[in-house]
């Protein structure tokens, strides 16, 4: 059997001497591990679900790659470009691709009987996938777009309709000025609310064809085509096949075509996001030095305490070496102890959290209503394994005080 595992595991479980001073030290340093690992899962998960929720939104926009006119990436105008049917299939057939869809931009101004609005109209057609706008449907239906006819609908968000105090069924007149000024009379059939204020505020969505009418375009050109990835973590490599399969490639109207991300489009947002991680490294750094500095004073407590018995052990022919690894076995006791009520605090709060919502947030400020948590198991996994080698590490040093102790002075040590 081993020794220092033996001798560590009866220490631990020693009851007889509660009311001595290594008892609240134990339960101090326990308590340490634990509030220090279910801050870390509760970071950790809240990061995690804030960062995805946020990408998930734009990406619902945006889509992960969108193929344009290379003209459109240096100029402000909006130049079309050929999206036929035999590109969307040569798109689809690049590997890591789940879904090719069109779209085509235009901008206009919404007018009531008491005040009007600049927007952008945003063209979709059948194959157009609606499930995030889904989700996020707070009032009336989701429309049927169409690229060959006009069914005069409008797709809103909550923002624009109560800007101009429309609701699902209301009709409302577009204008559109480029050379002559044109009218156009639309049904609000549904509303959308995201919480993204830069798509919010000025976006709302029709059909393709009522888009290319009203930019006076010829059959099959639009804005572009969005591309959405069957696996994000891949969307560099999907990015790569498309700069060399469709980019400096010209249709018949010698228009050209480019591709960028999801992060080339919106950079500000992505970048952002990334500066949370900072956040995340300074909290986990600081939790694992709290939980490491109780460890170290626990184990200090203890091992004074526990003198005399050093003292016996030594007399018995134990070495230092063996009575450290005796000290660290007790710690890991310690330190397995605090993790599992780390993982049920932090866990339960998680859940609590996923399940009700009850911490609300202000959706103007953090583009969501409520604390998005993503429980991880793989990386909760991890943060225990680290936190575990980080504490045990860290007495290392702290347990050569045993070196120091002699056996006949320990003996009269009280």
């Amino acid at each position: 059997m081993n020794f220092p595992f033996f001798i560590a595991k009866r220490i631990y479980s020693d009851q007889g001497d509660r009311h001595k001073v290594s008892r609240p030290a134990v339960r101090i340093a326990t308590l340490g591990v634990a509030i220090g690992l279910a801050v870390m899962l509760i970071t950790v998960s809240v990061v995690l679900g804030f960062k995805h929720t946020i990408r998930d939104k734009v990406v619902g926009f945006g889509s992960h790659i969108q193929v344009q006119n290379l003209l459109n990436f240096s100029t402000l105008s909006n130049n079309p470009v050929t999206i036929n049917d035999s590109l969307i299939k040569v798109m689809s057939r690049i590997e890591g691709v789940s879904h090719v869809e069109r779209y085509a931009l235009t901008q206009g101004i919404l007018k009531t009987d008491d005040d009007f609005l600049g927007v952008v109209f945003k063209g979709v057609a059948q194959e157009y996938d609606l499930s995030f706008l889904g989700q996020h449907l707070v009032e009336g239906e989701m429309p049927q777009f169409c690229d060959t006819a006009s069914s005069n609908r409008l797709l809103l968000s909550k923002m624009i309709a109560d800007k101009l105090r429309l609701k699902a069924g209301d009709r409302v007149y577009a204008y559109f000025v480029d050379e002559n000024v044109r009218a156009r009379r639309f049904t609000v059939s549904g509303i959308y609310q995201t919480n993204m204020t830069r798509f919010d505020e000025s976006l709302c969505f029709t059909d393709l064809y009522t888009v290319t009418k009203l930019n006076n375009w010829q059959p099959g050109l639009c804005s572009g085509a969005e591309i959405r990835v069957s696996n994000f973590d891949q969307l560099a490599t999907t990015a790569d096949a498309f700069i060399d399969k469709i980019n400096r490639q010209s249709d018949e109207y010698n228009n050209t075509y480019s591709t960028q991300t999801i992060y080339e489009s919106y950079p500000q947002v992505f970048n952002w996001l990334e500066l949370l991680d900072i956040n995340v490294w300074i909290i986990l750094a600081l939790m694992v030095a709290v939980a490491g500095f109780t460890m170290i004073s626990g184990l200090l407590i203890i091992i004074l305490e526990r003198t005399q018995m050093i003292g016996v052990l030594k007399a018995i022919g134990a070495r230092n070496k063996t009575i450290r690894r005796t000290f660290l076995w007790f710690s890991v006791f310690i330190i397995s102890q605090g993790l599992l009520l780390g993982n049920a605090i932090g866990l339960g709060l998680i859940l609590i959290q996923k399940w009700t919502g009850i911490v609300r947030l202000d959706p103007q400020t953090y583009y969501v209503s409520e604390a998005p948590v993503e429980v991880n198991i793989p990386l909760f996994v991890a943060l225990n394994v680290a936190t575990l080698l980080i504490c045990v590490f860290v007495l290392i040093a702290p347990s050569y005080l045993i070196s120091h102790i002699h056996p006949a002075k320990s003996m009269r040590y009280e």
